[in-house]
């Protein structure tokens, strides 16, 4: 059994012009990008509890799945979510609420993440997305960028009650990038010519970027482009792909005693660089957005929040892509 609204009120009618219209506006446009019926019968079988025999009815599926890519949209933490609930109207007519409806409080939006982390649908609601935008016209699949960025995990330190504990994340590692280390996670991220991202991984910051380039670019068809900086530069995977006719758009880099590079490798780069570039818009809608820094310990965890970002990122990208 679902809550219901208690429907509107005098008072949602005298505040009906009231509050920000241009995050209304943008959440009007979500609200009709969105698949949401579609992506509610995936998360539907988890609900099974009988209401009858006590407990409060459940919060609307479709309201729960606002909730929870309104917080990939606006960088906010479940406190926080809960929070904005109670004062922004524009959040409010989003989710359906009127002003006499209670809010969500942030045990219950921590609750229904942990059930899709359980039943590990990160990634089939990410899929299901970018089935929707490929109809639409909005993913497309000619050419495939790869890159990979670290997301911070917090190093912890000592308990003050116990020094032997620690608030580190026992999964995070460490790696070091232009002379600086980092401890935590790596997403590695395949996109398209309209900066979507079309998959992703999840893993420790000490793997190497290399080592899921073959997962990211399995599905490039033949003939296709794959492009990437020089970190993925490698000898034995540009004949794998050049052999299938896939053009290895992946960035030279000199080799040791190669005093700078040809004019052909230079030319190279220059084309290259122009749609590798793409791939850093979801990082830096990322940054943005407030999750280069982890929220959850644990490689799974992460990896869960992870895929509701990219599934929220190519919903809030889609908005600025005219279909061909």
């Amino acid at each position: 059994m679902e809550r219901q609204s208690k429907g509107l009120t005098l008072a949602d009618g005298l505040l009906a012009d009231l509050g920000g219209p241009r995050t209304a506006g943008l959440l009007e446009r979500l609200e009709a990008a969105t698949p949401w019926d579609q992506l509610a019968q995936v998360v539907k079988p988890l609900y099974r509890n009988d209401t009858a025999k006590g407990g409060r009815p459940n919060v609307p599926i479709v309201v729960m799945l606002k909730v929870t890519l309104m917080q990939r949209w606006f960088g906010l933490s479940d406190p926080a979510m809960e929070e904005a609930m109670m004062d922004r109207l524009s959040f409010r007519r989003f989710l359906g609420l009127g002003v006499d409806d209670p809010g969500i409080d942030h045990s219950t939006i921590a609750l229904f993440r942990e059930r899709l982390h359980d039943a590990g649908l990160a990634s089939e609601l990410f899929d299901l997305v970018n089935t929707h935008l490929r109809e639409k016209g909005l993913i497309v699949d000619e050419g495939t960028s790869v890159d990979a960025t670290i997301l911070e995990a917090p190093r912890g330190r000592p308990r003050k009650n116990n020094p032997d504990q620690s608030s580190k994340d026992p999964e995070a590692t460490h790696t070091k990038k232009r002379g600086q280390i980092h401890h935590g996670y790596k997403a590695h991220v395949a996109s398209d010519k309209n900066a979507m991202v079309t998959d992703y991984r999840l893993d420790t910051a000490k793997v190497h970027d290399i080592n899921h380039f073959e997962d990211l670019t399995e599905h490039e068809p033949d003939g296709g482009k794959v492009y990437a900086d020089s970190a993925y530069r490698d000898t034995k995977r540009r004949k794998k792909l050049e052999d299938r006719g896939v053009f290895y758009g992946v960035m030279h880099r000199r080799v040791r005693g190669q005093g700078e590079l040809t004019e052909e490798q230079k030319h190279h780069n220059r084309l290259c660089a122009k749609v590798r570039g793409l791939c850093e818009m979801p990082f830096a809608w990322l940054l943005r957005s407030g999750r280069k820094r982890t929220r959850y310990r644990g490689l799974r965890k992460t990896g869960t929040d992870f895929g509701l970002w990219a599934m929220g990122y190519n919903l809030w990208r889609s908005l600025s892509i005219k279909t061909a």
